[in-house]
């Protein structure tokens, strides 16, 4: 096995293939040409499958300047908050930290953790508080942002966060099996968060 190694490497550095970037690929469906023609000589008679990516809309084409604005869609299970709002910047809390997104950022996926959102549209700055979701960065300016709570922070009462606060960690020392830790500390995360975004 070791001694075709070589022979592997060298074949490897000289290969021409490389891995397209988003702003690459097709803004519509294209049929691989490859299988279309295989699938002709074993089924002539039928046409061949269509794959998930036929079915979905044109995707924009990534503008070749960066636009002023930053288009979000601030979905809910129950409403939408934002919807084609084009604005400045937006803050997510992120599971690996605080992002901010401005126009033209590189399309991302991140996973929403407890705390604050923050709307930046000129001098005005919304806030919210998210429970959890995820927020889809576009290349093309474009964010979707699907959290499954979310609150004005203005709406928010200090004094049942902290009741809350009390109440969770008291479950959490009370907790004799997995499960009920496992709310516990939900409990408590999710109740410590927001009171750090009131605080801070």
């Amino acid at each position: 096995m070791f001694r075709h190694g070589s022979r592997f490497l060298a074949r490897a550095t000289t290969m021409t293939w490389r891995r397209p970037f988003a702003t690459d690929l097709q803004a519509g469906y294209v049929a691989d040409s490859n299988f279309t023609e295989a699938w002709k000589k074993v089924v002539p008679n039928v046409d061949p499958p269509k794959t998930p990516s036929a079915f979905m809309a044109p995707r924009p084409a990534t503008p070749s300047s960066i636009p002023s604005k930053l288009t979000v869609n601030f979905v809910l299970p129950y409403t939408s908050e934002l919807s084609g709002k084009e604005v400045d910047m937006v803050i997510i809390p992120a599971t690996t930290g605080q992002m901010g997104v401005l126009p033209g950022h590189v399309a991302t996926i991140a996973e929403l953790k407890p705390g604050i959102l923050s709307v930046h549209e000129g001098n005005d700055v919304n806030k919210y508080f998210v429970s959890g979701g995820f927020a889809f960065v576009h290349a093309n300016s474009f964010a979707d942002i699907i959290a499954i709570e979310a609150v004005p922070l203005d709406r928010i009462d200090p004094n049942l966060v902290q009741k809350g606060l009390t109440d969770f960690t008291q479950k959490l020392n009370t907790a004799s099996t997995d499960v009920e830790k496992a709310e516990a500390q939900i409990g408590v995360d999710v109740h410590s968060a927001l009171n750090a975004a009131l605080t801070g």
